[in-house]
């Protein structure tokens, strides 16, 4: 059964006033997607896969459809350690199901490869560059992160995450807990104290892989329908917060594990 969502907040009726020309869309939405080695190659196709059949489903161009101006900018690319420049699929109008074929062609063409290390943050510095260098004029703007575990490589996540937020963009997670990298504590809720962040953000844990392509589909049209809304913070059991460096801290033992398993 698909999990639930961990953290999800309120929509709002409020009416967005919409601007005219070509460049105008309702969302300016960019997918981050792990590709680290703590992905097995099985693994990476499946999450490959779950982008391209969610982006070709017609419950994502039926959002695109229903939205104020009936259409979004699109673009993806991968990561682990850092960004793999290789990988991105640069900005698309999305209006059609043609369009949106196209684009999921252009993610199934590209060839899969994981690397080394997790950085979240520089995902995120990437994401937001091509956010503020793009030419579209969106009603809102996301990030559409997906991982399998922490921060660990590059800067701190969080300030990461701020310096995002303070650019007006909403960073949604989604936590794929399917084979945990480290033991980190709960993943899902690292996401939701350390990665995720703006008005209406959330995150979506993954548990089993067959889950992914349902779950990024949803995950995608609920990024389209939204309307910004008052951020609420939601808090952990006990009230305790996530240490949002403990990838940075579990790293040396993790690398140690992972070149003695390379050595047998």
């Amino acid at each position: 059964m698909l999990a639930t969502l961990v953290l999800l907040l309120g929509l709002s009726g409020a009416t967005v006033p919409v601007a005219s020309g070509d460049n105008q869309v309702d969302v300016e939405l960019v997918l981050a997607v792990d590709m680290s080695g703590s992905m097995d190659t099985e693994e990476a196709e499946i999450q490959r896969s779950g982008y391209v059949e969610a982006i070709s489903h017609p419950d994502f161009i039926n959002a695109v459809r229903a939205g104020m101006l009936g259409r979004v900018a699109i673009s993806y690319f991968e990561w682990a350690g850092s960004v793999n420049e290789t990988s991105l699929v640069d900005w698309r109008l999305i209006e059609s199901d043609e369009d949106a074929a196209a684009f999921a062609n252009a993610i199934a063409s590209r060839p899969i490869a994981t690397r080394r290390g997790t950085s979240i943050s520089k995902a995120l510095f990437f994401g937001t560059r091509l956010i503020e260098t793009n030419s579209y004029d969106g009603l809102r703007q996301v990030i559409d992160v997906s991982g399998d575990g922490p921060n660990n490589m590059g800067p701190p996540v969080a300030p990461a995450r701020d310096t995002a937020v303070k650019a007006g963009i909403v960073v949604n997670g989604l936590a794929i807990l399917v084979r945990p990298s480290m033991s980190a504590g709960p993943l899902d809720t690292y996401y939701a104290d350390c990665v995720i962040g703006g008005a209406g953000s959330f995150v979506v844990p993954v548990h089993r892989r067959d889950d992914f392509a349902v779950a990024i589909r949803q995950k995608l049209v609920m990024e389209i329908t939204r309307r910004n809304s008052p951020a609420r913070i939601i808090p952990t059991a006990g009230g305790i917060m996530s240490d949002c460096m403990i990838g940075e801290k579990l790293r040396p033992r993790y690398f140690d594990r992972f070149y003695q398993e390379l050595d047998r």
